[in-house]
């Protein structure tokens, strides 16, 4: 065990956290001697709980996490938005152009959006919904740590956290959101930089890693996770001697053999470079680190419509995306064009397919490898 106060705090091994929507990868890192979490967003409290008694069943004993998104902003309103006040935001046009990004690559667009919104649209992101799935979460006692991936963790995210005597993390992709998250409370500040998969900030990790870590200090000893553009474990030892206490990894899983990835995906990230990911908010309405495809492409032309804010633009692209996915997988070239997912700069560096254990044996010993290089460089007096 590395001498750390997380490690201590969590009883683990090596300070690597691995986030997934794979349970599989979650229990295969927390075995392994790192730390798994669970990405919970878009669960019943009833799936997650079918998930975490799996997860008990298999992770040995160990600790691990959930992961759930309420932005700020959100966690307040008390009432979800009627479903017919949420279709009549969509602009038509906006349809329109996914009917026509879609029929341009042949592929059918009959009966996309006849899933209707339902007046529940959005719960998980108020306590109304999310307040079950912290519950169901917390009654599993080898979950350890609760997460919030976008805005401060609401109150009652913390209040619930604390009773447990379970940490709580909160995302931030620059200095005044950790600031935020230490004024609220929050134990464990994971900062991202723009070099992160999924919603991510402006700033590469290099930059607000330091940034956040000084304008921390004057609210004491809060661990600090680096997150962005982590793929090996030279760059989690640099990132630990500017102060980190670990790192949040979620790219690099996504080749793994456990991953959800889907293969069609999954061979596009296998054989992309750094330079293969794009900023967009094409998918969800806030800013995205995704695989760049043919769909990001359309949403960049001039001729495009501005995505939607949040949640709205998701109500337009996963009904697309899942179609996409689905056929990307019977070998249809169009909707291979267009295939995407979440994924950060680091997916230059995934270039062979591997398992979750051995990711995190390969952090290890390089990490070890790279703390050796920077002591050889101290000289004796």
């Amino acid at each position: 065990m590395l001498k750390s106060k997380l490690c201590e705090q969590l009883g683990i091994e090596f300070p690597l956290f691995a986030f997934s929507h794979c349970r599989d990868v979650v229990v295969e890192v927390s075995k392994a001697g790192g730390f798994g979490c669970l990405g919970a967003t878009g669960h019943t409290p009833e799936s997650l709980e079918i998930e975490l008694q799996w997860i008990d069943h298999h992770i040995d004993n160990k600790p691990y996490g959930v992961d759930i998104l309420v932005p700020t902003g959100f966690h307040n309103k008390e009432e979800a938005a009627r479903a017919k006040d949420i279709e009549a935001a969509i602009p038509p046009g906006h349809r329109a152009y996914v009917e026509s990004l879609l029929k341009k690559h042949k592929i059918d667009t009959n009966n996309l959006w006849d899933n209707k919104i339902g007046d529940n649209h959005g719960d998980n992101m108020r306590e109304v919904g999310a307040a079950p799935i912290l519950d169901v979460a917390l009654a599993h006692p080898r979950c350890q740590m609760l997460v919030n991936a976008l805005g401060v963790p609401p109150e009652f995210m913390r209040e619930k956290a604390k009773s447990a005597g379970v940490l709580v993390g909160a995302l931030a992709g620059a200095k005044e959101h950790a600031i935020k998250h230490a004024e609220a409370g929050v134990d464990v500040v994971i900062v991202s930089g723009t070099e992160a998969g999924g919603h991510c900030g402006e700033i590469s990790t290099m930059v607000v890693l330091p940034e956040v870590i000084r304008a921390l200090e004057p609210y004491g000893d809060i661990p600090v996770l680096a997150a962005g553009g982590i793929a090996t474990g030279r760059q989690m030892a640099a990132a630990m001697t500017m102060g980190a206490a670990g790192a949040w990894c979620g790219s690099v899983w996504l080749t793994t053999a456990e991953a959800e990835t889907l293969p069609t995906v999954k061979q596009k990230m296998l054989t992309a470079t750094s330079r293969h990911t794009v900023r967009s908010r094409s998918r969800t309405g806030k800013p995205t680190r995704q695989l760049r495809s043919a769909w990001t492409d359309a949403w960049a032309q001039e001729n495009a419509p501005q995505p939607l804010p949040m949640p709205l633009q998701g109500l337009i692209s996963e009904p697309a995306l899942g179609r996409i996915s689905k056929l990307s997988e019977s070998g249809h070239e169009g909707a291979k064009a267009l295939a995407t997912y979440w994924v950060g700069q680091a997916v230059g560096l995934m270039n062979e397919p591997t398992t979750s254990k051995q990711v995190v044996y390969d952090f290890m010993e390089d990490f070890g490898l790279a703390i050796e290089r920077v002591s050889g460089l101290i000289g004796k007096n």
